[in-house]
């Protein structure tokens, strides 16, 4: 059973690299801001379909650096853990989470390495958040979550919605970010194969956040003509901070930011 991911092992150590530096120190943390309405959806979703028990162990794949693990901890109480490939990563989500006061069992495997889950146990809640959509086979990965649950767990994705309006921008200004990214893995129509497969019972699936043009605020080559689309999209957030911020509660697959499922093994 392969994949082939869309980042490499190198990519993701500079980032978290240049993410540990950013943060100095300071505990990194999901928390609601009138700024980031895509976020406030990703939590209320959880406070609405995630239950308080205090005996659940909950695994973010792709974890670090912990960010909403300190959020599951502190509003429903679950014991913590975290799989991810990037020793730097890994270290960070220590250092985090020794910081927020938060006790976690780390893990650094490849999701799809041989026996990746050797001497794991299976988790109440398995949930990943903008990482299925860095391989070209959404199906594959999603099975490997499922490998990790207890029958009648919980599993929750959550990706980035970077197709629609988005791609037209991020083609033209960030091309090689938005090559990193599944964008089919972004439509939700292409979910009902592995929920079929994997016999998952959907609580929640849908998209959500509405507009959120920060995610066209990319730029990879700087010249005249990204410049000019990047005033546009500076001029589309002041707009949708104040006067338009009531079209934030409409969704649809062409501008929502996010796309999230929340599923019953």
């Amino acid at each position: 059973m392969n994949t082939n991911k869309l980042t490499e092992k190198e990519f993701w150590d500079n980032y978290w690299k240049n993410y540990w530096k950013a943060r100095n120190g300071k505990v990194s943390e999901i928390k609601r801001t009138t700024r980031m309405s895509t976020v406030n959806s990703i939590l209320n979703i959880f406070d609405k379909y995630l239950p308080e028990n205090s005996s659940f162990h909950i695994l973010e794949i792709g974890g670090s650096p912990g960010h909403y693990l300190i959020y599951m901890a502190k509003k429903f109480k679950y014991h913590l853990h975290s799989l991810d490939y990037s020793k730097i990563g890994n270290e960070q989500t220590i250092e985090n989470m020794q910081a927020a006061g938060f006790p976690i069992k780390v893990y650094e495997r490849d999701l799809f390495s041989e026996n990746f889950n050797k001497d794991m146990q299976l988790f109440d809640i398995v949930y990943s958040l903008g990482f299925v959509e860095h391989f070209d086979d959404l199906n594959i990965v999603v099975k490997k979550h499922t490998e990790l649950l207890k029958p009648g767990g919980i599993l929750l994705l959550g990706v980035p919605n970077l197709g629609g309006i988005y791609s037209l921008f991020l083609k033209k200004t960030a091309p090689q970010l938005l090559a990193m990214h599944n964008t089919n893995s972004m439509k939700i129509n292409n979910w009902k194969k592995f929920e079929n497969e994997l016999n998952l019972i959907p609580l929640f699936k849908g998209y959500i956040g509405g507009f959120d043009p920060r995610i066209m605020l990319k730029i990879e080559k700087n010249n005249l003509t990204n410049r000019f689309l990047n005033f546009i999209v500076k001029g589309l957030i002041l707009s949708f901070s104040s006067k338009l911020n009531c079209l934030k509660k409409i969704n649809s697959r062409f501008w929502s930011g996010y796309l999230i499922g929340i599923y019953k093994k």
